[in-house]
């Protein structure tokens, strides 16, 4: 059994006389710092960059800025960089409608019945002062007896169409130059990359201009088949780039930009045909702009014609590659020939289905887009064209002129 004596029990009473008074000056001090704090901070008895710090701390800790106002609500003042692109590219997205007149012959003869028979959107990408010329799609404008362009302040303005291009989707108008607010930047779609951020700006139903949707590159040079006569037929690869920013009906002909505000791409519904959610195309604006000029200037596309439809070797499982195609194994990348129209120059040079070219007047071609962009950047009609080619394993030449495609 244990023990204490009077030595003990002094010195337990000695800590407990101790404890209680230090807690009590403690919990003083405490409640005489909270009352004194508003005051020295008021004061100029602190350093100034002590009250500094305290002030950006509170800022990260609250945004930009959290402060009640004369309301006594709370504003949040939000800024970033997306939010300063779109404010300054939107004065350049327009709307576009698409006015056709209604009723027989005489009723649109006196000009009384006209309707609204579609809408979509457009971006104002050069002013000369006197004009604004906008690009936009094809289809927003196909069968137009009139179109106004719906400016970012709801102000319409009547547009002249310039001239329309069924293949790439694509149409310039001119408006009065007094009245556009800005130009978009041109960018450039070459070198995109997937994952970078991409923004799409249009007039989704018509009904909501300077609309914001937000996404990344999903792809680049992605090749789509377009049936233009409805014959089971692709009539046309539309080359495109694919972004999961919503793309929605009205949405044809607006913007798709960069994370700097430059103009990328040309928004189309149409290219894609069946909405799949997730999934949007845009004309690349490296492919539209020499398109765009030339409507601008003459109001028409002259395209050199081969008369063949070809499609990418890479779309071919590579066990074809040799069982079916008979390609030597140095064959890197081409385009097989699917269907030759008959009477046309490459049918006049002797190419036929399953041919596989691979160089066209000496340069490389891996894929459909290379030969596109030597076809229609490089060549004109009437200019002479040869092709180096596979059949049955073998390496063949043909040469022929280009003609116009109608």
């Amino acid at each position: 059994m244990g023990y204490f004596d009077d030595d003990d029990w002094q010195s337990h009473n000695k800590k407990r006389h101790w404890i209680g008074p230090t807690l009590v000056g403690i919990v003083i001090g405490i409640a005489v710092v909270l009352i004194a704090l508003p005051g020295i901070l008021e004061s100029d008895i602190l350093p100034e960059v002590w009250t500094e710090d305290t002030e950006t701390a509170q800022d990260k800790t609250n945004g930009d800025a959290a402060r009640p106002d004369s309301s006594g609500y709370i504003s949040v003042n939000v800024s970033s960089q997306i939010t300063d692109v779109v404010d300054a590219v939107t004065p350049a997205v327009v709307g576009v409608i698409n006015i056709q007149r209604q009723g027989d012959f005489w009723q649109q003869q006196e000009g009384s019945q006209q309707s609204e028979a579609g809408s979509g959107s457009g971006v104002i990408y050069k002013n000369t002062d006197e004009h604004a010329y906008v690009i936009t799609n094809h289809h927003v404008i196909e069968g137009a007896d009139t179109v106004e362009v719906v400016l970012s302040d709801n102000t319409r303005v009547e547009a002249e169409i310039l001239g329309s291009d069924l293949f790439s989707d694509l149409a310039v108008l001119r408006m009065n130059g007094d009245q556009a607010q800005e130009t978009i930047e041109m960018g450039s779609s070459e070198n995109l990359k997937v994952g970078e951020p991409a923004i799409a700006i249009g007039n989704p139903l018509g009904m909501f201009l300077g609309s914001v949707t937000q996404g990344v590159i999903s792809g680049t040079q992605r090749t789509i088949p377009q049936d233009f006569n409805q014959d089971g037929r692709a009539d046309w690869q539309a080359e495109v780039i694919q972004t999961d920013a919503a793309i929605n009906p009205g949405n044809s002909g607006g913007a798709l930009i960069n994370i700097d505000g430059q103009l990328i791409g040309i928004n189309s519904m149409k290219i894609n045909q069946e909405a799949v959610e997730g999934i949007g195309f845009a004309i690349p604006i490296d492919a539209a702009r020499p398109i765009v000029d030339e409507l601008e200037q003459t109001g028409q596309v002259t395209r050199p014609y081969m008369g063949i439809e070809i499609y990418s070797l890479e779309e071919v499982p590579q066990t074809e590659w040799a069982d079916t195609l008979n390609l030597p194994d140095e064959v890197e990348g081409g385009v097989y020939v699917w269907t030759v129209e008959p009477g046309t120059p490459a049918d006049k040079a002797g190419i036929t289905r399953l041919d596989v070219i691979t160089e066209v007047d000496g340069e490389r071609v891996m894929n459909m887009i290379d030969l596109r962009k030597i076809l229609y950047q490089e060549k004109e009609v009437g200019d002479s064209l040869t092709v180096t080619f596979y059949r049955e394993g073998e390496q063949q030449k043909a040469t022929f002129e280009l003609v116009e495609q109608r």
